[in-house]
């Protein structure tokens, strides 16, 4: 009797056991490599989802990964901006930011949103540690003063980056940490602290970082090729392809794409936009031949450079 059951027992265990194994060559060729994932959409808002992410990003710690977290933090900020009775203006696809509103997208990002992220990787070990891009000057920002219909319009303070430098985030990466970077920039012309765009840091930072892979989280299943018409994803496009499709993207993922882009021509190996709203995407899309999304490459003749 005792040997039916453990036979039993061996078998129900058995799907596990082939999971990890169709696991191992991924496991194995990203072992010890830096995963830049940019947090963001529904999975910011849903409960479940945000466990779901802080569980897949430890999955990878644990599976000797480097993964480096950067969010925003756009409902959050709305919300708050709302309940001081300010209001949320856009141009050019990005926030206006008054000084007051500035003081405000600061709290949220790096009060509000950091600390919830950290919190919840924070129930499975001591692993992350939340900062901003203030910290030892990991951004640096300059005013950014968008051209709209040949007019220079001044949006306040919303920054475009200079420079970044990756001292601290090594260091925590070093001592087997998680870094959470809110995507906040201080000045080096004028001191005053700036906005930037969180799909625009987390490309910035994988290429500082020489990252293995830039994960962008959103709440679409990719690049589709043909939409409205068609809501076929383009699973796998080369930077020169993606640079022909840009002026026809939607604004809201304008800049999740060219950050694919930047992050691939500065040497990231892929760059990959994927459905936050599904559990556990990331680990689908690392460990898994399927790929839930849209994977940008270089150029085959660049030589995967």
């Amino acid at each position: 009797m005792s040997g039916a059951v453990g036979n039993a027992r061996k078998h129900t265990a058995l799907p596990k056991a082939e999971i990890l194994i169709e696991a191992l060559p991924w496991l194995t060729r990203h072992n010890g490599k830096v995963v830049v994932i940019k947090f963001g959409g529904n999975a910011m808002i849903d409960e479940d989802l945000k466990a779901a992410f802080a569980q897949d990003v430890v999955f990878l710690r644990q599976a000797g990964l480097k993964p480096v977290v950067v969010h925003g933090g756009g409902p959050q900020i709305n919300a708050q901006l709302d309940r001081q009775g300010l209001v949320s203006e856009f141009k050019a696809g990005l926030r206006v930011t008054t000084p007051e509103a500035m003081d405000i997208v600061r709290m949220v990002l790096a009060g509000q949103v950091q600390r919830e992220l950290v919190g919840l990787l924070n129930q499975h070990g001591p692993l992350a540690v939340g900062m901003t891009g203030e910290d030892a000057h990991t951004i640096t920002a300059t005013k950014h003063t968008p051209e709209i219909d040949g007019e220079l319009v001044d949006i306040g303070r919303v920054g475009e980056i200079t420079a970044i430098d990756t001292g601290a985030i090594e260091a925590l990466l070093a001592d087997g940490r998680i870094p959470v970077i809110s995507s906040i920039a201080r000045s080096a012309d004028d001191h005053h602290v700036y906005n930037v765009n969180a799909d625009t840091a987390a490309a910035a930072l994988a290429a500082a970082l020489g990252a293995e892979t830039l994960m962008v989280l959103t709440d679409v299943e990719g690049l589709y090729a043909d939409w409205p018409s068609s809501d076929e994803v383009i699973s796998r496009l080369t930077v020169s392809e993606l640079e022909k499709l840009l002026p026809e993207l939607s604004s809201g993922m304008v800049p999740k794409m060219e950050g694919c882009l930047h992050a691939v021509r500065h040497g990231v190996t892929t760059a990959r936009v994927i459905d936050g709203r599904v559990q556990h995407s990331i680990l689908l899309e690392i460990f898994t031949d399927e790929g839930i999304g849209t994977m940008v490459v270089p150029d085959e003749q660049q030589g995967g450079a």
